[in-house]
């Protein structure tokens, strides 16, 4: 289950900015998510969790905000949102769409901070 060191990197980073800034406590930790990150979404919350227990993190919360996959459709020559990441085709055309523009996210967007 890696989603437990990545949850760790999270607190660890997310601390680490709150303490530079001088801040008491973090509130909430908001995160882009796409299903290309490879990470599942309830084993991070549930990782998260686990890894804030004893930190400035303690009681914070894991806002996700999920990603769709978006690809480069070359016929339509336009960004499409993919319907399914078991087969990469535009849903307009039905072309294959290799080129993934959005969706393999996992990255932390903002944090919320009390003084």
């Amino acid at each position: 289950m890696h989603e437990l060191s990545i949850a760790l990197s999270i607190v660890d980073a997310a601390a680490e900015v709150a303490a530079r800034r001088g801040a008491a406590q973090v509130k909430a930790v908001h995160l882009k998510l796409g299903p290309l990150s490879g990470v599942v979404k309830d084993a991070l919350l549930f990782s998260y969790g686990v890894a804030c227990e004893g930190t400035p993190l303690a009681g914070s919360r894991l806002l996700i905000e999920d990603v769709p996959v978006v690809a480069y459709c070359p016929e339509c020559r336009s960004q499409q949102t993919i319907e399914s990441i078991q087969r990469f085709a535009c849903p307009g055309c039905g072309s294959l769409t290799p080129d993934v523009v959005q969706g393999n996210e996992l990255l932390v967007t903002a944090l919320e901070i009390a003084q």
